[in-house]
């Protein structure tokens, strides 16, 4: 007999389903409660999917809410349900698949996923079959009700129907969608569709096996009447174009022409599925080829995409002007990740770490942070100006000058939008223009618009590279004048775009702002007291920034007076548990870095803190780890932005620090850093341990013994950053170590010699691996010649398998420290094992050509290398052997050296 309810239990629970849609909280949380204390009851599960499927005197929104609390335990409970309510529960489900109301049908679908997910696909054998089966009923409500069971469970299951573990039931189900894309009922079509398309990106060979006749299907529907369906076709054909681009090529002129027409859809969810079809196919290698003769219509409709719609407008408040007075929601603040610290090499070519991301700062509208048809049109043109460049031009040029001069603002502000999209790839062709659209847009900072106003911040950013290439009077100065002006704009979302647009003039203008820092000081500083909490968080990052750019020219007595005591106010007020110390420490360690010295007097407790925050992480993984279900595991982001901000304190302290080493537990602490299982703890302990080996090298030497096998051990190039960090760290420990036998009448190098061989072996590795990042590589070269430099005879003997790769790897660092300590460990290895370089001797050549001015004690090393393999040869063959030579590289090398 099957299970039936006790009425008074069903009562009693129909009352609670109704309490618990009831907005009073005191009323929710008592719900909470009761419905805690009846999941100890096995059966109450089974009342829960009695209301669901069986109450029809009910009404729906009751019922369905018993559904999704019945979910939530599944969630939760799954494996501690009997089996009898596990077995009435499913065929409950199957029974009511076709109920007549689609919110009813829409929860069972819901519910039969979250069971699918519990692992039950492979343990309910009938539940796919039944639902293929139902698919065929000649009631919609059935065949609905099983297509959107089947559409939640292909999405949350893709990988597993297409695998052995359920005897690959996509060769069945596939064939069996692809009937249904001519149904009659556009609901059923846009089902079919979207399960399909949960198969393409994974490429599942039972849906290959059809590719031409799923295609040949969406063709057939390219005109359909449903939104649904409109949207499914796109989505589709966007993925296909990543997968089988093979099969789309063919078709493509016609499939251009339809996402033409769709990019304009009426229905917006249409348009934005069709606007990301540009943002694929750019990347494609045929790009070019197949768009170039569309252009002219494509970038007027990317254009016009880019406008703020009405409803866009209403969201943002785009008609108040002034909000600075309003506190922020704390729901409005995204939340933020921290970078950790990463060790780099100064370029000649001005350009720092080539494995960053930059922000593409399209997301200026954060109360739309959903993706929406502006930012995808945007970033649509955005990369197809990187793949036209200047042949963009010709169409954009006279949609610019109408737009951007457009006396409604809506349309203005979109034209300064397109404006800022193509600075990247189409800079060549606008510089004769910029002269005249710079004060343009300068004056456009002033519009009595707050939108036009925040989007003029983000596209002067875009251009901030060439204005910092003019004379300051023309550009720099009247834009730094404006933008600082904006950073204290009435508007909060002005505020916040002129911070960020700030922060990339000071990355881009770099010391060049020094003559104007106790103005830029003086508005950042006001700002402070003037912005609400989430434009506090930008300001932050505006701040380190200039410290970075700037460095120890904010190390004057008058900027230390303006900007410490509104920083260390803040971190006063900040508790330990609050995610507000991110940025707040992030900036101090860039100040701490840039000030120095100057930073002394509020050195100790900062320093204290970030110990604390490291110990109290550390105490709280372990209480974890011992205690899961009493403990939360920790947020380690405290402790990585502690270990960098220490990492500030030691880079710009240097030698002041060791107090504050000597009289703290800060190695023992950086010991068990070293070896979190989080690589991004790991990543900044060992740039930890690099400063402070640079700063205070006595306290890190008792500890070498520990540390060095944990650096070989993370030697691992799949951690770029970890590994990179590791490998530097090795070098500046191979230096001190050198330095301090050779005051201590041991040989140099006895101390470090027991440590070549724990890493010596990966760091070849690393040098010789193909794709290696730039960085590392770097780092590798730099940390194998400081080896090589104090223990020449260990490390000799590996020459030829690194010299080409290392000589390729410095050419291009400028003129430094670490450059020249690692130069003359590769003169000394020379010395030891000549033979080794002799094969790429052309190689070393043009390294040591790549010095600007070594110390006259390198350059006779050099010297001294290239006339004994001169001689060595003799001059019939030295001079063949020059012939091969650049110009430039035989003329510098005969200039130089006289060889």
């Amino acid at each position: 007999m099957a299970w039936q309810p006790d009425r008074s239990g069903l009562q009693q629970i129909i009352q609670l389903l109704k309490e618990s849609q009831s907005p009073d909280t005191a009323t929710q949380r008592a719900v909470q409660e009761k419905l805690e204390e009846l999941n100890k009851y096995p059966d109450f599960n089974n009342y829960l999917i009695f209301v669901l499927t069986k109450l029809t005197t009910e009404d729906e929104p009751t019922r369905s809410l018993s559904g999704l609390i019945l979910k939530n335990n599944v969630r939760a409970h799954f494996s501690k349900f009997p089996q009898e309510v596990i077995d009435f529960i499913k065929t409950e489900c199957l029974g009511s698949i076709g109920d007549p109301s689609p919110l009813i049908r829409a929860t069972i679908g819901i519910l039969i996923t979250t069971i699918a997910n519990k692992g039950e696909l492979t343990h309910w054998p009938q539940l796919l079959p039944h639902l293929c089966q139902r698919l065929d009923s000649e009631d919609y409500n059935v065949c609905e009700g099983a297509f959107g069971a089947l559409q939640k469970i292909c999405e949350d299951s893709a990988e597993i129907l297409d695998s052995d573990a359920l005897d690959r039931p996509l060769n069945i189900m596939i064939p069996k969608f692809l009937q249904f894309f001519k149904h009659s009922s556009p609901k059923i079509r846009a089902h079919a569709i979207s399960c399909v398309n949960q198969f393409i990106i994974g490429r599942a060979q039972a849906l290959m096996v059809h590719i031409d006749q799923f295609i040949e299907n969406l063709f057939h529907l390219a005109n359909d009447d449903d939104a649904e369906v409109r949207k499914n076709i796109c989505r589709a054909l966007v993925m296909l174009l990543e997968v089988r681009m093979d099969r789309l090529l063919p078709h493509m002129h016609s499939i251009i022409e339809y996402m033409l027409l769709r990019t304009q859809d009426p229905d917006e969810t249409v348009a934005l599925e069709a606007c990301e079809f540009w943002l694929s196919l750019a990347e494609q290698p045929i790009c070019k080829e197949v768009l170039s003769s569309y252009m002219e219509r494509l970038v007027p409709i990317l254009v016009r995409g880019m406008r703020y719609s009405e409803i866009d407008i209403i969201l943002l408040k785009g008609d108040v002007e002034e909000d600075e007075m309003i506190p922020d929601r704390e729901e409005d603040i995204r939340p933020r990740f921290h970078r950790s610290k990463t060790h780099h090499i100064k370029h000649d070519d001005g350009y720092g770490d080539d494995d960053d991301m930059s922000d593409d700062g399209l997301d200026d509208d954060d109360a739309l942070s959903d993706w929406n048809l502006r930012k995808c049109s945007a970033a649509a043109l955005d990369v197809l100006a990187n793949v036209f460049r200047e042949d963009l031009l010709p169409t954009l040029l006279p949609i610019l000058k109408e737009t951007l001069f457009h006396q409604d603002w809506e349309i203005k502000e979109s034209g300064i939008l397109v404006l800022g999209a193509i600075a990247e790839g189409c800079m060549t062709g606008m510089v004769p223009h910029l002269p005249e659209l710079l004060p343009y847009l300068i004056g456009c900072l002033s519009d009595r618009k707050a939108l036009v106003r925040s989007i003029t911040c983000w596209t002067l950013s875009r251009y901030a590279h060439w204005v910092v290439q003019q004379p300051h009077e023309q550009y720099l100065k009247p834009l730094m004048t404006e933008l600082l002006k904006r950073v204290l704009d009435a508007n909060k979302r002005v505020q916040e775009a002129a911070c960020s647009a700030f922060a990339t003039l000071e990355e881009e203008a770099c010391t060049e702002l020094v003559p104007y820092l106790g103005f830029i000081l003086e508005t950042l500083v006001f700002a402070f007291s003037k912005y609400q909490h989430k434009n506090l968080l930008i300001l932050y990052d505006a701040i380190g920034t200039l410290a970075d750019s700037v460095g120890h020219h904010l190390n004057k007595p008058e900027y230390i007076k303006l900007l410490m005591p509104p920083l260390i106010t803040k971190w006063n007020i900040l508790k330990d548990e609050d995610k507000d110390l991110f940025p707040l420490l992030e900036c101090l360690s860039s100040v701490a870095t840039a000030l120095q010295s100057g930073f002394l007097p509020y050195s100790e407790p900062v320093y204290k803190r970030c110990l604390s925050l490291v110990e109290q992480t550390l105490n709280q993984t372990i209480a974890n780890t011992n205690h899961p279900d009493q403990f939360e595991p920790p947020d380690k982001d405290f402790m990585i932005v502690a270990l960098d901000l220490l990492s500030g304190l030691a880079e710009g302290l240097e030698a002041h620090i060791e107090n504050l080493v000597q009289n703290s537990n800060v190695l023992p602490l950086l010991y068990q850093c070293m070896q979190d299982p989080m690589p991004e703890v790991r990543q900044s302990s060992f740039a930890l341990l690099g400063d402070l080996t640079k700063a205070t090298f006595q306290h890190v030497r008792p500890f070498i013994g520990d540390f060095m096998p944990i650096l070989g051990q993370n030697l691992n190039p799949e951690f770029i950053s970890v590994c990179n960090n590791a490998t530097w760290a090795i070098g500046e420990i191979s230096i001190k170590m050198g330095e301090s036998n050779s005051g201590s009448g041991i040989s140099q190098g006895q101390e470090m010699k027991p440590f070549i061989q724990l890493v010596l072996t990966q760091l070849v590795q690393i040098i010789n691996r193909p794709n290696t990042p730039k960085t590392l590589l770097e780092n590798t070269a730099i940390t194998i010649g400081r080896l090589g430099y104090v223990c020449p005879q260990d490390v000799a003997p590996m020459l030829q398998q690194f010299i080409r790769q290392w000589c390729t790897s410095l050419r291009n660092i400028r003129d430094n420290e670490e450059k020249d300590s690692a130069f003359r460990g590769v003169c000394a290895m020379i010395g030891v094992n000549p033979s080794g370089v002799v094969q790429d001797f052309i190689f070393f050549c043009d390294a040591v050509a790549s010095w600007v001015s070594p110390k006259d004690d390198l350059k006779e090393m050099f010297y001294k290398i290239l006339h004994g393999f001169k001689n060595q040869v003799g001059d019939d063959n030295w001079r063949a052997f020059s012939e091969q030579f650049p110009v430039p590289l035989r003329e510098r090398l005969a200039g130089q050296y006289g060889v």
